[in-house]
C-alpha cells in the first residue's frame, strides 16, 4: 500500500502560479506512473498530467493545461511536483495525485490508478 499527501494548494488570482506537491511512501516510488487530476464542484474528475516511472521519461498533459503546468518529480524524495502558471478561473478545483496501477484503462481514466492523495484545493479568483 502507498500513501500519497499533496499540499500547496491555496488562492490565488488569475494569472498567478503554484506549486503543488505530492509525497508517496509505503511503496517503491519510481517503478511507478504518477497523474494529477482535478475535480471540480459539480463536475467529474478529470485528467491533468502524468509523468512515467524510471527509464526514459513520459509526460503527458491535458489539453486545458499544456504550455501552462508542468508535472515533475524527484525520485530520491519520493514526490511529484505540478506547477501550475498563468492560472485561470476555470483551474479552480481539488487537486488528486495518484499512483497508476493498471495498464489496462488509459493513462487519462481515472481507473487506471489505484491509490490517491487527500486532495488539495486550488482556488483560482478573478
Amino acid at each position: 500500500q502507498v500513501q500519497l499527501v499533496e499540499s500547496g494548494g491555496g488562492l490565488v488570482q488569475a494569472g498567478g502560479s503554484l506549486k503543488l506537491s505530492c509525497a508517496a511512501s509505503g511503496r517503491t516510488f519510481l517503478n511507478y506512473a504518477m497523474g494529477w487530476f482535478r475535480q471540480a464542484p459539480g463536475k467529474e474528475r478529470e485528467f491533468v498530467a502524468r509523468i512515467s516511472g524510471s527509464g526514459i521519461i513520459n509526460i503527458n498533459y491535458a489539453d486545458s493545461v499544456k504550455g501552462r503546468f508542468t508535472i515533475s518529480r524527484d525520485n530520491a524524495k519520493n514526490t511529484v511536483y505540478l506547477q501550475m502558471n498563468n492560472l485561470k478561473p476555470e483551474d479552480t478545483a481539488v487537486y488528486y495525485c495518484a499512483t497508476q496501477g493498471s495498464s489496462w484503462y488509459r493513462y487519462t481514466d481515472s481507473r487506471a490508478y489505484d491509490n490517491w492523495g487527500q486532495g488539495t484545493q486550488v482556488t483560482v479568483s478573478s
